[in-house]
């Protein structure tokens, strides 16, 4: 089973990022997926979430500025961001059921 996080940069605040989290080894598109944020010092917590059915929620601190979305045919699923801040720089992690990646780094510069 593996997913693997992509995408990450370093952008300036204002700017916009997709992140990509391919899946394989198991049937991903029965499970809801999520990704997770952590930032230096702080707990991992949760940024979206899509269910197989396709229904998406967000933490209020990324509404109407995130958007969670899934491509079964790819096994995969997309964080796009904009609106960029500073305080969304962490390291992202997607994950299903039990399964984790390794993460990929946001960096946004004021």
């Amino acid at each position: 089973v593996q997913l693997v996080e992509s995408g990450g940069a370093l952008v300036q605040a204002g700017g916009s990022l997709r992140l990509s989290c391919r899946t394989s080894g198991f049937s991903y598109e029965h499970y809801a997926v999520g990704w997770f944020r952590q930032a230096p010092g702080k707990e991992r917590e949760l940024v979206a979430v899509i269910t197989r059915g396709g229904s998406t929620n967000y933490a209020d601190s990324v509404k109407g500025r995130f958007t969670i979305s899934r491509d079964n045919a790819k096994n995969t699923v997309y964080l796009q961001m904009g609106s960029l801040k500073p305080e969304d720089t962490a390291v992202y992690y997607c994950t299903a059921d039990i399964y984790w990646g390794r993460g990929t780094q946001v960096t946004v510069s004021s």
